[in-house]
């Protein structure tokens, strides 16, 4: 994996900028801290590098960010959007002498329309405190990260999140119907629709779904909601490789099973999980399978009796429908935490590849045969019933060698999920760390239709630049992009 550099602004900020943003700014709004700013400069990607920014924005409104905007427009500074810090590529972190606007402040759930099942938010309100307002009308809001106690909806806008739900229910773009968005040249706009149906004009509130906010900084979110689902039946299989687990996923497409979740877990992550939380989490097995269906009374539980009979026949060593629900939550919660716990470990550099779903057998296998070509421990969560895998490619400490071997593991894992028809990110984004990803599984005609525009909507170059399509990271503040 080639290290991305991360551009930096071509004028020395000073202090006329930072003067010029308090004065229009609440007090208190603007940061300029060492230690606060540095605290604010990057996201979880931790090998993802990143500059110092000049300042800190803490914005509580649509205005504030708007002023961000134009002032650094007029002094030719970038703009860096920050929601909850939770990304896991990059792409919130800061450009050195920029100014990164953080939206977690403006928090507030504007509106709950039981009738037109919608809700209107803030970027900074957090995914499970969303779902928690909706659920006293009855309503749910699908989309779940594996972060959502913490991860912000502003957040997984900018990257169309996903999560355990997406096999069934899809992903954020699918429940976003209209965006407020503050552009390059500081104009505020709305993009989308409230209504069930609309066709007019060109979808531009897809374009700024996972545009990492290099199109525009959202400020105000409008999201369908479902109703409430039944409560959920949990299928847990045992298998011995994570191989045979695959197997496991694809029979299940192949059954034409549709569940809630189906998550894979392996050992490597049970145990940090269980060294770290003390959960009883023990078992027999090298890789957990873990599926739900959500459909009521005895539909759900038959489908789930099929899930189970499609675990046997891949070679499951054990499989059977959870009888006991707080053991079933502890698994699903296990796969939550995985992430922090391996980090506990030592350095964690994440992968997030995507492949049919016929090729996860498939694909595992490549990453098993990868992590032993390159001596590199992985462990592997997945959104398996889509095809979303996350290898964890763990490294001691200070460990340099092992580092330069993960990150060639890493450049592997990608090339392999193209060949089988992958693509280099199923939710986390590009950012930084998968830029050249991005370039090998795009035509170079379809990357000049992106540039072309990220070109006509920030014209100045000011939002995010270096990220996801750039393939200068140090091109001009101004003008268009090479």
């Amino acid at each position: 994996m080639t290290a991305p550099v991360v551009p930096t602004t071509h004028d020395v900020v000073g202090s006329a900028l930072t003067d010029e943003l308090a004065a229009l700014l609440p007090a208190g709004a603007v940061l300029t801290d060492p230690d606060v700013v540095a605290g604010m400069s990057r996201d979880q990607a931790a090998w993802a590098p990143h500059g110092r920014p000049a300042a800190v924005v803490r914005a509580t409104c649509t205005e504030d960010v708007v002023h961000v905007v134009r002032t650094c427009l007029r002094h030719g500074v970038p703009v860096v959007a920050r929601g909850a810090g939770t990304g896991l590529s990059g792409g919130a972190n800061a450009l050195e002498g920029c100014v990164v606007v953080s939206l977690e402040r403006m928090d507030r759930v504007l509106e709950i329309n039981p009738l037109e099942r919608l809700a209107v938010v803030q970027p900074g309100v957090v995914n499970d405190a969303l779902r928690a307002a909706v659920a006293e009308h009855g309503l749910w809001y699908p989309p779940d990260p594996a972060s959502s106690p913490w991860s912000t909806i502003g957040g997984n806008v900018a990257t169309n999140a996903g999560g355990l739900c997406c096999v069934k229910y899809g992903v954020t773009r699918d429940y976003v119907l209209q965006l407020e968005v503050v552009t390059g040249r500081g104009e505020v706009v709305r993009l989308g629709r409230r209504t069930a149906k609309g066709v007019a004009g060109y979808d531009l509130m897809g374009l700024l779904i996972g545009s990492e906010g290099t199109l525009g900084i959202v400020t105000e979110v409008t999201v369908r909601l479902r109703p409430l689902p039944a409560p959920a039946v949990t299928v847990a299989g045992f298998f011995s490789s994570v191989v045979a687990a695959g197997a496991a996923v694809r029979a299940v497409g192949e059954a034409g099973l549709v569940p809630s979740a189906l998550e894979l877990v392996d050992r490597h992550c049970l145990e940090a999980v269980d060294e770290w939380k003390h959960m009883g989490l023990s078992t027999e097995a090298e890789v957990v399978l873990l599926g739900r269906f959500d459909e009521p009374g005895e539909l759900g539980e038959g489908l789930a009796e099929q899930m189970v009979a499609c675990f046997r026949a891949a070679g499951a060593t054990w499989a059977e429908r959870s009888t006991d629900e707080a053991e079933a939550e502890a698994l699903f919660a296990a796969r939550r935490l995985a992430y922090p716990a391996l980090e506990r470990l030592g350095p964690v550099l994440t992968e997030d590849v995507c492949v049919p779903k016929e090729q996860v057998p498939e694909m595992l296998a490549r990453i098993e045969r990868t992590a032993v070509r390159r001596g590199v421990v992985i462990a592997n969560i997945a959104h398996a019933g889509d095809g979303n895998l996350h290898p964890l490619l763990v490294t001691p400490p200070g460990d340099e060698e092992a580092r330069a071997r993960a990150e060639a593991a890493f450049d592997d894992i990608i090339a392999d999920a193209l060949a089988l028809g992958g693509t280099v990110t199923g939710e986390h984004g590009v950012g930084l760390l998968k830029r050249d990803g991005l370039t090998a599984e795009l035509s170079p005609e379809v990357l000049a239709m992106h540039r072309a525009v990220k070109a006509a909507l920030d014209p100045a170059h000011l939002l995010n630049p270096g990220k996801v399509f750039s393939t200068h990271p140090t091109a001009p503040l101004t003008g268009d992009l090479p």
